[in-house]
């Protein structure tokens, strides 16, 4: 199917100088054409004077030659005067041929393992890589690493739309599972709990259980006191006497646990921490109790209340991360530039991982040379092949055609010294 351009010709990330081609052209066929005049003025003026028959050798010459250049640039590009003269229109004649040939240069010279591997091989890209990342506000970094971040956070919050919610958390969540599932839990409570006392930070642990208690009781008074009025016998309940021994009691726990909360020696709290240093030992060496440990993990992970409680999780932590990449002040931008910032200044100091990096750069580039080179080159042979002949013709003129137009002009001029050196000589001999 043949295409046309829909928008200017670029070339090199610029625009074509198809207008300045133009122009050139308009040049040459102009100095072409000035020659023409010349010759024809100066024809019957060679009996004159001798200068004249210079000029006129010239201007004969130079049409001669500008002639020529003239239907030699025109036939790479189209039939000169439109005539289907053979050995013309070379370009738009030959493109398929052309395409091929440009495919197998590439794939020849560009893509093949060794000239891969050869060309990476003095290219320190973690370096390089690094500069760009690290460099100093004072110039103008900043701006490229904000897009750089704007585009990547952009790129996040779009992937996270477009992934089904439901299955990206069921995915997740059976990941998380199976992870759990072969984690050894039992072991490693132990070892916290043994680590934890080691360092006496469960101190404030004891404390906090003691201040729960305490809060607990009296904010179920009343029904601790029906406890009690029920438990006592029912001469004590028809004497009041259970007020006072509800009360008692109550007054009593409420002192215990004061006791506990302000001595580090109570003998309540040290029974607490055998408590802690028995289950440590048993989660790490009792077979029993390893093995509840692990069944109520096993039960936990199949319990669907728990796969329910996952999801909405998962959903709410997706839609803060969308709306924070989205959100220009949510400071997400910022820590990417600083860790941004951070990995170049890694990159620059660090040669071993500068090594690893090129390594696997290098390996990378090679690898995709291997198994897609033909692809990238048939790529390249079949786009142009598409091309229909306006637009490779209108795309090698407008890159080449300027150029080619000064051959015109120096044919023309080149043309015109020659005929005058001949008049020269002729007159001569």
């Amino acid at each position: 199917m043949a295409m046309r351009p829909a928008r200017p010709l670029t070339f090199g990330g610029e625009p074509l100088t198809v207008d300045r081609a133009r122009r050139m052209r308009w040049t040459a066929t102009g100095m072409l054409a000035a020659m023409a005049v010349v010759f024809i003025v100066t024809h019957g003026l060679v009996a004159a004077h001798p200068a004249w028959g210079y000029i006129n050798a010239f201007a004969e010459a130079a049409m001669v030659g500008g002639l020529a250049d003239w239907f030699a640039v025109t036939a790479l590009f189209r039939h000169p005067l439109g005539l289907p003269i053979p050995h013309t229109a070379i370009i738009p004649e030959n493109k398929d041929r052309i395409a091929d040939t440009m495919a197998a240069f590439l794939r020849e010279n560009f893509l093949t393992p060794a000239v891969v591997a050869r060309r990476m091989a003095g290219m320190n890209i973690a370096k390089a890589a690094g500069e760009f990342l690290a460099t100093s506000p004072e110039r103008g970094a900043p701006d490229e690493r904000s897009r750089i971040t704007a585009g990547a956070a952009e790129l996040l919050a779009e992937v996270l739309e477009s992934l089904d919610p439901d299955r990206l958390g069921n995915q997740v969540r059976s990941g998380l599972a199976g992870q759990l599932s072969k984690l050894d839990i039992a072991p490693l409570a132990g070892r916290m709990i043994e680590t934890t006392m080691a360092d006496k930070r469960h101190q404030p642990l004891i404390d906090g259980f003691v201040r729960w208690a305490g809060l607990t009781i009296e904010d179920n008074e009343d029904t601790l006191r029906e406890i009690i009025h029920q438990r006592v016998a029912g001469v004590l309940r028809w004497a009041g006497i259970d007020k006072t021994i509800s009360s008692s009691v109550l007054d009593g726990l409420y002192k215990l646990l004061a006791d506990v909360l302000v001595n580090p020696d109570h003998p309540l709290r040290g029974k607490i921490e055998e408590g802690l240093a028995k289950l440590g030992q048993d989660l790490q060496h009792d077979p029993d109790t390893r093995e509840k440990v692990e069944s109520m993990k096993r039960d936990l992970i199949a319990n669907p209340a728990v796969a329910v409680w996952w999801t909405g999780v998962w959903e709410r932590i997706r839609r803060s991360l969308i709306a924070r990449a989205r959100d220009p002040e949510s400071g997400m931008g910022e820590d990417m530039r600083n860790m941004l910032a951070e990995l170049g200044g890694a990159l620059q100091a660090d040669e071993r991982l500068q090594h690893q990096i090129n390594r696997f750069a290098r390996r990378t580039a090679v690898g995709v040379a291997t198994r897609y080179g033909d692809q990238i080159v048939r790529l390249v042979s079949e786009t142009v092949k598409r091309w229909d002949a306006g637009t490779i013709t209108d795309r090698v003129e407008g890159a080449v055609g300027r150029d080619l137009q000064f051959i015109r002009i120096n044919g023309t001029l080149v043309g015109g010294l020659v005929g005058m050196t001949l008049h020269f000589l002729t007159g001569v001999l």
